[in-house]
């Protein structure tokens, strides 16, 4: 069933299709009803047959237009001809087989993902409708209680995956705010890395005889940490700190190496290229977000890509800033136990943190087959085009 999701979500033409089928069906059985049950048509029936076919209609999830907008019109069409058949003439064997259907699919919709205050009220009043169609039969018999059965199992399912959809949105902030104070540490040990370099710097110049070009030079190697420190603030700064500072050293670039030396150990060969010259003038900070972002990727393609036979590792300047690639040729999982494979919150936090520094983050299916992570954060360091 997945799959056959997946192949209508490929285009925008499938997608259009399927939203065709899915109207097409649901009317087919309200003129199913129409031409097997209600053999000499009355005004009842073509009451039925009308709030049939618009409450179908209301159910198919057009573009445009809103779950609330199809939600309240379908409720009150649907209750209005309940009523008027209610307070009149019952039609013989004709009900709405398809309507009750149709309100069924919306109440599961408006329970997931409407408000809570527009649920508890719209949500019952779409359960009791589909509830009260069975009843507009003059003898309704099982159907009823066969559709209050329904009613009751679609209203539990959908308030269930509402309260899942709930926790995972908590979830997700958690792994955010963990994000920031992440962050929040790293701009304490870059600032007082640098701060601390600076004043080393400084004081030794100031109580040792240097030359022109010596103090030159000394000057230079100040202004420099100082820029670096002050761009590393100018990315961090929105972020609240929270919690004691980590005075573990930040991972960089020369991480990487052993990281990726590491890796290939113990699974498929990794390769990888960093740009000559990005060990020298990379800021602490964006060597720290490469590093991050490899890690979490490795970590992935060791679990989501068991068969990968290769890994290819970049980081390189392009015009956009600060490129960091990952791509393999896996595409079948390792057999994990859903504990054991996580929550999937990895990639929440790499974008959590790229966005932070004004960056973007991307993963999917690799044109050469397999899976790439990749990064791109601002970055006016040199400029290159060699490959990754």
């Amino acid at each position: 069933m997945n799959g056959l999701f997946a192949w209508f979500g490929r285009s925008r033409l499938r997608i259009a299709a399927a939203k065709v089928l899915f109207a097409a069906v649901l009317i087919a059985l309200v003129v199913f009803e129409g031409v097997a049950l209600a053999r000499q048509p009355t005004y009842p029936h073509a009451l039925v047959a009308f709030s049939g076919v618009f409450v179908c209609l209301c159910a198919v999830p057009w573009t445009g237009v809103p779950l609330l907008f199809r939600a309240w019109p379908a409720a009150a069409v649907s209750w209005a001809v309940t009523l008027t058949l209610f307070a009149g003439d019952h039609p013989l064997k004709v009900w709405g087989l398809a309507e009750a259907i149709a309100l069924l699919i919306l109440l599961s919709g408006v329970l997931q993902r409407a408000p809570t205050r527009m649920a508890a009220v719209l949500g019952p009043l779409l359960g009791l409708a589909a509830m009260a169609a069975p009843v507009r039969d003059e003898h309704p018999g099982r159907y009823t209680t066969l559709f209050a059965v329904l009613t009751v199992v679609v209203a539990a399912y959908s308030l269930l995956l509402r309260d899942q959809s709930v926790q995972r949105t908590r979830d997700l902030q958690a792994v955010r705010s963990a994000e920031r104070i992440e962050l929040a540490r790293e701009l304490h040990d870059l600032v007082a890395h640098h701060v601390t370099g600076i004043v080393v710097q400084a004081g030794a110049a100031r109580f040792t005889a240097v030359s022109a070009a010596q103090a030159a030079e000394t000057f230079e190697r100040i202004e420099k940490a100082g820029e670096e420190a002050l761009g590393a603030m100018r990315r961090l700064v929105k972020v609240l700190r929270e919690g004691a500072p980590e005075t573990a050293p930040v991972a960089g670039l020369a991480e990487l190496r052993d990281l990726t030396e590491r890796f290939s150990r113990t699974g498929p060969p990794a390769i990888l290229y960093v740009e000559p010259g990005l060990d020298e003038d990379l800021p602490a900070d964006l060597a720290a977000v490469a590093h991050r972002v490899v890690r979490e990727s490795l970590t992935n393609i060791r679990k989501h890509a068991a068969d990968a036979t290769a890994v290819r590792i970049g980081v390189r300047t392009v015009p956009a800033g600060l490129e960091v690639r990952i791509a393999d040729d896996g595409t079948k999982p390792a057999p994990l136990n859903e504990q054991a494979r996580g929550g999937g919150f990895g990639l929440a936090g790499l974008t959590e943190r790229v966005t932070a520094l004004g960056g973007e983050l991307s993963a999917g299916p690799s044109a050469e087959g397999g899976w790439e992570v990749r990064a791109v954060v601002p970055y006016d360091g040199g400029r290159s085009n060699s490959p990754a």
